[in-house]
């Protein structure tokens, strides 16, 4: 029995002053100093007595009596250390001293009374004010030279008035296992002060708890900051340095119109979200900062205006290749050339004259060259072909280059005054298509001409 109890004080021991497991809870050690009280009455070890050199009949009858049973130094008189392990266990260890000068009601010379113990507890509750505790455990006690081994139980009470002080209270019963050992109470009652919690941001919670142990925070976000003091963390603060609302996802919204200012181009005007932020004051889709007519609807192409059709021709000036003429939808705004304009041209074409046997355009003819480019530029889109034409005389050869020479001649000139020579070509038809008679010098006349004809 001797060996048992001895190796299981040194195994308590063993485990309550070198348990190194990993810990993950706030502080995780606890440090209990105090006086401790000794009181063997209530155990009736009259055994253990008559080997003191007492009789068991000397007891009184009371059971509890803590004025005359209790044996307790008046000092710190005992020191406990423990360890938490997790799901609400703590191993530790406990040395004790007292002075025995009562063995329940009988006096005696003081006894010296050593203890050392190991200890497993369990708290019931957790993050409490009130923590009330069991123990088991075992030790070796000393009274006077004679030691014993013991297992010991008790129950017991810790009263936090901070997160890491508070005051301990606790009885425990020890059972000697040799027969001629102290069974005993030893009450304690003590200061407990725990520690080791790691906090490195020093926000004042613990790096177990703290969600953003780096950086201070907030209890409320686990310890996560709020830079901007909006509410919200700033992991979730699209905003962290600007207060915002939560509809906002912490942002602000300076003009209420829903969009956050980070994403608002109008940031101090409520206006669409579709428009990033920005008002649209006649409503067409374009952004009233874009908009070169915001009080009137126009398309995003023509910068927020409405089309105009100047020459009020119903082709809109977009689509208008005469937006200065009106014009006809056929012809794409652009006038049409009626016969009464085609043969008022033909007439001024027949009055160009050239020096005798040449292309080159006589100098008088200058005037009309002027009326037919007016009439031309009225018509841009129209297209025209100028026709060479000569009478009889001479050899047929001499009068189709002649005629050609001639259209080509006239086209240069009209083209050196602005007219586009992709709207003009020219043709020599010689004598073939005459509109007179070649016999009389009249009809000869006429026959020598130039016509522009529309080409259709």
């Amino acid at each position: 029995m001797k060996h048992l109890s001895k190796l299981l004080v040194v195994a308590l021991l063993f485990v309550g002053f070198n348990n190194v497991q990993a810990q993950d809870e706030n502080n995780p050690w606890q440090v209990s100093f105090g006086a401790n009280a000794i009181d063997v009455y209530p155990t009736g070890d009259a055994d253990a007595l008559m080997n003191h050199g007492f009789m068991a009949g000397e007891f009184g009858d009371e059971f509890f009596n803590a004025t005359d049973h209790w044996n307790i130094l008046p000092s710190i008189s005992y020191v406990g250390v423990s360890k938490y392990v997790g799901s609400g266990f703590s191993i530790g260890a406990r040395g004790s001293l007292n002075r025995i000068d009562k063995l329940g009601d009988v006096s005696v010379d003081d006894l010296s009374h050593y203890a050392v113990d190991g200890t497993i507890k369990y708290n019931f509750l957790k993050n409490t004010a009130i923590d009330p505790f069991i123990e088991i455990g075992g030790g070796y006690t000393w009274v006077d030279e004679i030691g014993a081994g013991t297992v010991n139980g008790g129950v017991g009470l810790n009263i936090w008035f901070t997160d890491n002080i508070g005051l301990t209270l606790q009885t425990a019963y020890k059972h000697a296992f040799e027969d001629y050992g102290v069974k005993h109470f030893q009450h304690l009652a003590g200061l407990a002060i725990k520690f080791g919690g790691t906090d490195t941001d020093g926000d004042g919670i613990y790096d177990k708890d703290d969600a953003c142990p780096e950086v201070a925070g907030l209890e409320m976000f686990n310890g996560c900051p709020d830079a901007d003091g909006d509410g919200i963390e700033d992991s979730k603060d699209a905003c962290p340095n600007e207060a915002g609302s939560k509809e906002m996802n912490g942002c602000p919204d300076a003009d209420g119109d829903g969009v956050a200012d980070k994403d608002d181009a109008c940031p101090s005007e409520a206006g669409l979200a579709a428009l990033a932020g920005c008002p649209d004051a006649d409503g067409d889709g374009v952004a009233d900062k874009d908009d070169a007519c915001p009080n009137e609807a126009g398309p995003a192409a023509n910068k927020g205006c409405p089309y105009q059709d100047k020459d009020g021709d119903g082709v809109l000036d977009k689509d208008d290749k005469c937006p200065d003429v009106a014009g006809t939808v056929a012809n794409e705004g652009c006038p049409e050339v009626t016969e009464e304009v085609q043969k008022q041209l033909n007439e001024y074409a027949r009055t160009i004259l050239f020096d005798t046997g040449k292309s080159s355009i006589k100098a008088e003819s200058t005037s009309v060259m002027v009326d037919i480019i007016t009439i031309l530029k009225e018509y841009p889109t129209a297209k025209f072909t100028v026709e060479g034409h000569t009478d009889s005389v001479g050899s047929a050869s001499l009068n189709q280059k002649l005629s050609e020479s001639r259209a080509l001649s006239v086209k240069s000139f009209l083209v050196e005054k602005g007219i586009e020579e992709f709207r003009l070509s020219a043709v020599g038809y010689g004598e073939d298509k005459p509109i007179a008679t070649n016999n009389t010098r009249a009809g000869r006349t006429q026959n020598r001409r130039v016509e522009i004809n529309l080409v259709k």
